[in-house]
């Protein structure tokens, strides 16, 4: 694994005009190129990630504020539409070597409307104010934990084990609670998950500093892609569990 925190990476010598000189051996200069990269690679995937939760937002808003929406909800065929977003994930998953980057930012969107028209049944169970202020809870606690990913020297790869048994382990107890009907095993599900995915936050803005540091100066086009599904599933996931707890239902 590539060492993330390596000196030789980063701008470890003063800026240029404060006694530094600028040639020296290039690793000023050479630092500089790299960190705005860094920014530049970073921002595309936080702005696609955004972009594409507003775009569920819309989709989700439309979805349940309209007769033709509604009617779609409520209908049989709706559980295709829950379905789907897993399907473009799997498909994103495991045909990225083989998609053309074009290809994945069309996926990509597809997956974001269609995650859009799933979340649209929460207007249907709790009140629009609940929902705002999950969501922009939510957003805090994913920009925190995303900065702290990003910035600290601790090294989280020994998370991620941990972390997916973690969300396996999320899948299997609500599909059991599908049957048993609990509240307090839904209670539970959702604090877990909220943690998970608070964790899973960090870990993987941390795995996505690391992937550019190893494929620095190759087209990034698809790992900024990929990059932006992972922090949206992320994202989401929180905001899913966070609602069962802040959610005031109609």
């Amino acid at each position: 694994m590539a060492n993330w925190n390596d000196p030789r990476l980063t701008r470890s010598t003063p800026r240029a005009g404060f006694g530094a000189s600028p040639s020296l051996d290039g690793r000023v200069a050479s630092g500089e190129v790299f960190d705005a990269g860094l920014r530049k690679y970073m921002l595309s995937i936080y702005n696609y990630m955004a972009s594409a939760v507003l775009l569920s937002g819309i989709v989700a808003l439309v979805m349940s504020h309209t007769a033709i929406g509604v009617s779609i909800i409520t209908s049989p065929a709706f559980m295709l539409v829950i379905f789907a977003p897993l399907a473009i994930v799997f498909a994103m998953s495991f045909g990225a070597n083989r998609f053309s980057e074009t290809t994945l930012k069309a996926l990509f969107w597809a997956f974001a409307a269609l995650m859009g028209m799933s979340l649209s049944t929460i207007f249907l169970v709790y009140t629009s104010g609940s929902i705002a202020t999950t969501f922009f809870a939510t957003a805090g606690a994913f920009a925190g934990l995303s900065l702290w990913g990003y910035t600290t020297k601790k090294d989280l790869s020994g998370w991620g084990s941990f972390l997916i048994m973690g969300v396996i382990g999320l899948i299997i107890a609500s599909l059991i609670n599908i049957f048993l009907q609990s509240q307090a095993l839904m209670w539970a599900v959702s604090f877990i998950g909220v943690l998970i995915f608070a964790g899973l936050t960090a870990y993987d803005t941390q795995r996505l500093k690391q992937m550019y540091i190893v494929n620095a100066g190759r087209d990034m086009g698809k790992i900024v892609i990929m990059g932006a599904l992972t922090l949206y599933l992320d994202f989401i996931n929180m905001f899913q569990f966070l609602l069962a707890f802040m959610g005031q239902r109609d």
